[in-house]
Formats: C-alpha cells, sequence, structure tokens
C-alpha cells in the first residue's frame, strides 16, 4: 500500500516534481517491495529550494520569537495526535517495529517542544568593559541559510533535531533525507505547513544524487551552516566542500562505543543495559554498544545471560504485533553484518546465539552473541550497525580504559559498576562526548549529544543546540562621560 504523504519537494511552498521529472522508489526492507515513488531532485532543483531559503531568509530572522515558538508547539502536538501513523510510515520505510517507532514519533516530538521553549530564551548580554572606555552590547543573530542533511535509521527525529532548532533560531533551511526513508520527512514537512510555517523557510528535496545536489550549494557562498549526521567517510568529504566558502559545520558521525562491565556491576542491570544499548533499531544506530568489555570474572555468566535475552527476541516485520527485532536497512547492511560475523568467527569467536541468516525475503538478521573475540576482528574496528554483540574480557581498570580508547571514535561509552569512585574516575576517562552510567539510554532532547575526535563536531539538543544557527554580535558604545 502507497503511504499517504505528499511524495514530491517542497520548495517555496509549492510541492513540485524534480525538474528532470525524475523519481526515485521507496521500498519496505521486510519484504524487498516498493512502497512509493518520490521526486528525485537534481542540481536545478536544489538551486530553486536555495533560492527560496535564501529569498525567505530576512524575513523569517525578523519574525517574532514567540511567533516561531508558537509554529513548533503547534506542529509538536499535530505529531503526537498522528503517533500512529508516523510510526507506521516510518515503520513502512525503514523496519524497526511499531513499539518502537512510536517511541520514535514521541522522541522527535519533544525536540519541537523543547527548541519551541528555547525560541524565547536568545539572550545576549550588556556590560562596561575592563578600561572603562566603552559599553559592550552583545546580541544573537540567526546564522543564515542552512543545509541539514539527515540519515536513514532514525528518519523523524533526526529530522526535528535539526529543523526545530533552525526554526527556533529564525534561519531558513533546504533539507535533504537520506534516499531510503524520504516519506518521514516529508510527512514533518506538510505537518510544519499546517503549523503555519511560512513558505520558504523549509525547502524539502528527496533525491538519490547526493552529491550533484549538496556540492553546489556548499561551494556556493550562499549556505552559512551545515547540519549532517551520517558516516564519518561522507563527513571528511563534506567537511572539505564547506571549506572553499567557510561554510559553519556541525556533524554528528560514526561511532564504535564501548560497553564496560565491571566484577562490582549488578548483572541484572548490565543485561538489561546492554540489550538497551545494543538493540535500540537493531542496532542501526551510532550509539549502540559496539564493543562489551567484561571483567572475567563475569564474563561468563554476563555472556549467558545476554545470550537467553537476545535469543529470545523475535524477529520478523516491524508491522506484526509481538515482534521485538525488524529488518536491517537494506542487503549491504545485511551483508556487511554477515561478513564481520563471519571474520570474528574465523578468528576464534564462539556464538551464543544467532549468526545465522534466516531464509525468505526481507534483510532480516538475528540478534547476535560472540564471546571469545578477537581484539584483531574487523567488527572491532567499524561500527557493526546490526544486531551482533562482541564480548571481550578484560582485568584490570587501566587496561580497559586503555582498550575502550584505541579508536579514532569519541560518541558514547557505557560504564557499568556499583562503585562510585570507579564510575566517575572511569567515566571521566573515557574520550567520549556522552556517557552511560548503570543505562544503556543516553539520548535526551534536553541535553546535548554529540561526540569528539572523529564522531563529529558541535552539539545537537539541550541549551547548547540552538546555539549551532546562532551568531554573535559585539557592538561597542563609548561610555557617556
Amino acid at each position: 500500500m502507497t503511504p499517504d504523504v505528499r511524495k514530491q519537494l517542497l520548495i517555496g511552498g509549492t510541492w513540485l516534481d524534480a525538474a528532470d521529472g525524475a523519481t526515485m522508489a521507496v521500498d519496505d526492507p521486510a519484504t524487498g517491495e516498493t512502497i512509493a515513488h518520490v521526486a528525485d531532485a537534481g542540481p536545478k532543483d536544489a538551486r530553486l529550494a536555495e533560492d527560496a531559503a535564501v529569498r525567505a531568509e530576512r524575513e523569517w530572522a525578523h519574525t517574532a520569537p514567540r511567533a516561531r515558538s508558537e509554529i513548533l508547539r503547534r506542529a509538536y502536538e499535530i505529531i503526537l495526535d498522528r503517533t500512529d501513523q508516523l510510526a507506521r510510515l516510518m515503520t513502512s520505510e525503514m523496519g524497526k517495529p511499531l513499539a518502537e517507532a512510536r517511541g520514535e514519533v514521541a522522541y522527535a516530538a519533544e525536540f519541537f517542544r523543547w527548541f519551541s521553549e528555547e525560541a524565547v530564551r536568545i539572550d545576549g548580554g550588556h556590560g562596561t568593559l575592563p578600561d572603562g572606555r566603552n559599553r559592550m552590547l552583545l546580541s544573537r543573530r540567526p546564522v543564515g541559510p542552512c543545509l541539514l542533511i539527515t540519515p536513514w535509521n532514525f528518519p523523524l527525529a533526526m529530522g526535528t533535531r535539526k529543523i526545530g532548532p533552525a526554526i527556533a533560531a529564525g534561519c531558513t533551511m533546504v533539507l535533504k533525507p537520506a534516499p531510503q526513508t524520504p516519506l518521514s520527512s516529508l510527512a514533518v514537512a506538510a505537518i510544519l505547513e499546517e503549523a503555519g510555517l511560512p513558505d520558504g523557510v523549509l525547502n524539502v528535496v528527496t533525491t538519490s544524487r547526493a552529491g550533484e545536489v549538496c556540492e553546489p550549494l556548499l561551494r556556493g557562498g550562499r549556505i552559512r551552516k551545515l547540519s549532517f549526521t551520517g558516516s564519518t567517510q561522507v563527513g571528511r568529504l563534506l567537511l572539505a566542500q564547506c571549506a572553499d566558502t567557510v561554510v559553519r559545520a556541525s556533524m554528528e558521525l560514526g561511532g564504535n562505543a564501548p560497553f564496560l562491565v565491571f566484577e562490582d556491576a549488578d548483572l541484572d542491570v548490565a543485561v538489561e543495559g546492554a540489550l538497551v544499548a545494543k538493540m535500540r533499531n537493531m542496532g542501526e544506530a551510532c550509539t549502540a554498544a559496539n564493543r562489551f568489555f567484561v571483567h572475567r570474572s563475569v564474563a561468563g555468566e554476563f555472556g549467558q545471560r545476554l545470550a537467553a535475552r537476545m535469543g529470545a527476541l523475535v524477529v520478523g516485520p516491524g508491522t506484526q504485533e509481538g515482534v521485538d527485532v525488524g529488518p536491517l536497512i537494506d542487503a549491504a547492511g545485511r551483508a556487511k553484518v554477515e561478513q564481520l560475523v563471519a571474520d570474528a568467527v574465523e578468528r576464534g569467536a564462539r556464538v551464543l546465539a544467532g549468526g545465522r541468516t534466516p531464509d525468505g525475503p526481507g534483510c532480516f538478521y538475528p540478534p547476535t552473541v560472540l564471546t571469545d573475540v578477537s581484539p584483531e576482528s574487523r567488527l572491532m574496528a567499524t561500527e557493526i550497525f546490526g544486531p551482533v554483540a562482541a564480548i571481550l574480557t578484560f582485568d584490570d581498570e587501566d587496561e580497559v580504559v586503555r582498550r575502550a580508547n584505541d579508536t579514532p571514535w569519541g560518541l558514547v561509552g557505557y560504564v557499568f559498576t556499583e562503585g562510585l569512585d570507579r564510575a566517575l574516575r572511569v567515566s571521566e576517562r573515557l574520550d567520549v562526548g556522552m556517557v552511560g552510567l548503570n543505562t544503556g539510554l543516553v539520548s535526551n532532547p534536553a541535553a546535548p549529544f554529540g561526540g569528539v575526535k572523529q564522531s563529529g563536531l558541535g552539539r545537537e539538543g539541550g541549551r547548547v543546540g540552538i546555539d549551532e544557527f546562532l551568531e554573535y554580535q559585539y557592538l561597542a558604545m563609548p561610555v557617556a562621560r
């Protein structure tokens, strides 16, 4: 069944076909069937979208903060009212179970509510400079037209996490969603129209031709801000393209999250945290636990208990009741996971659960637990992006911290221990932007999300999330005598 959502480009408030008439298919990864065709934008469409954003910027930047706030609040309420419809749309295009999709709808909506509140709290400053000669007036203003590039794994939430602060700050946008999951973004755009967002503030270009569409925008000089979520490899390429015109960039890139279980950890809590940190979105998350370092004294019990829990999860189409694990996004994603598991087994890993691709249609892969994993295995240095937990053992704290930090990425780490001193000490020693302490879930719209090293630049969400879309202006005034 074709999802009930607009399937054209949104440019300057008008829904349009691609200039060359091109379309691209959207497939259901649970069946392999095409569920929709959407417009496939080219460079000409991208220029039109950029033109629309540039035209709308001045008036939008001077819109009252309360007006921007109320648009976001209305959109938040509409999204919640349509939770089931949006969840089913999301499940149809990327596969996650409906229960998890409903959770993402709530999470996505919350970014609009959070930034509706931040829109009216944009402040500056005033004071006398130390030499006593001048007063300083600090004001904040929108950075200007933005290019927002979102991934496929959380198609609704990654859109609202970028759109929300841009609207709140007074920026106009060109949004390019992932080609695998354009429908959720198109649904959000229609909701914002309904909520009263003026024409041209948000422009959406769905495309399979990302390079042709994005590079001219970044090199053209009129886009002043890039916000990108995706792989580190693509992030590096985009940063190079930003350099020509010094486009301000924020990036949420790859991860290789360590999950540390110490000998004094509550194993009930650790296993539950492992399920959350590993299996959210079938493991297709940059925050997913990748490398499980478990103290040798509890590794056997932890592995058996985690294998029992993961092995009991029900795999199937996300639309079916009782399903815990949906398909991976596509055949290439599944093939990558298969190859990583095969490599680990060849190097001596033992399979405690899963590990075999099921027969039949769809891109399914079973929840898999590996133990006795060699540090030389490819999955130790690669973002798995699938439902595979790879367990290694350690003997002392210094050793495990060193191994946890031995990666170019630094998005998130997880620490499980009952000792307060150790909890704080180890958390502070991890080279990551976020730490889950005795919890497998760190994401929250009220918290700053982001990493260090090659996991990204800047932060999304929290009080600092709007800062990425604002510039300071400093005005010096002589002190009256």
